[in-house]
């Protein structure tokens, strides 16, 4: 991989991560598209994806910070209710991370599970977003914070699923909350916040325990990759949060059709 490469697919990664299209499964494309060789190990993917959670914890500072004060207190506020809530989420991945890491980085090698994996993430995003608009009418119980705390085990059930490439993780726990229940409004920043841990934990796995130092990658692509990343994160995030929380899922999951579709049919 060379600087220019590592600076497209840093841009792909942080324009489609805030987005219900998958950038894993984008990133993959990207690769497909670019010639780049997928890599033995993922430490490019888990780069790009720290400079996108960067980006979300400089555009949600302040409710961090309100959390994390919240926290402080030493006492069973709304805010450790919220924290408690997102350490849940956080076991399915924890799970998935632990046991079957080598299982899962083999999938980004396959171009079909990209191509079929969009498919069930358009299903999904379809699903979830006929079934919120047809309950909008109803009576909803109101929760702490929105969300109980078996909604958010089930929504990191989901982030668990989306760590395949091409399910995207933002539409994936986004439509498995609105099919538990919750609130768009809620979950699209419940989505966004369980996320910075486990990536971030990664990373600091990866460079720990020296996978980084092994990676194929040079440091300059890897440099130049995360600050594209970052750039262009910073700008989604801030942009397209709004569209996420209020624009219909449908359309997001017709594209993501047309692209596993066509995924699919290149490589018949």
């Amino acid at each position: 991989m060379d600087w220019l490469q590592a600076i497209i697919l840093g841009l792909v990664q942080g324009l489609t991560e805030f987005l219900p299209v998958s950038s894993s499964g984008h990133l993959a494309i990207g690769k497909a598209l670019l010639g780049v060789e997928p890599s033995e190990d993922l430490i490019f993917e888990v780069t790009v994806h720290a400079a996108t959670v960067l980006a979300t914890i400089l555009v949600f500072r302040k409710e961090i910070w309100k959390l994390l004060c919240g926290l402080f207190k030493f006492k069973y506020n709304d805010e450790t209710d919220y924290i408690a809530k997102i350490c849940v989420s956080m076991i399915p991945v924890f799970v998935v991370g632990m046991f079957f890491k080598d299982q899962v980085e083999s999938l980004f090698n396959s171009m079909l599970v990209v191509g079929l994996a969009l498919i069930v993430t358009a299903m999904l995003l379809t699903f979830s977003d006929w079934k919120a608009r047809k309950t909008v009418e109803t009576d909803t119980p109101q929760h702490r914070n929105g969300i109980t705390f078996w909604q958010a085990f089930v929504v990191g059930i989901g982030q668990a699923f989306a760590v395949i490439p091409g399910l995207s993780r933002s539409g994936t726990t986004i439509s498995t909350g609105l099919l538990c229940g919750v609130k768009r409004e809620n979950m699209a920043q419940f989505s966004f916040l369980m996320v910075l841990v486990p990536i971030l934990g990664e990373a600091f796995l990866d460079v720990v325990g020296g996978d980084a130092a092994a990676s194929s990658i040079g440091f300059l692509p890897l440099v130049l990759g995360f600050l594209a990343a970052f750039a262009s994160g910073l700008f989604a995030c801030k942009v397209m949060i709004a569209l996420v929380r209020r624009a219909q899922l449908k359309w997001f999951g017709l594209y993501c059709a047309i692209v596993g579709l066509l995924v699919l049919i290149f490589l018949v």
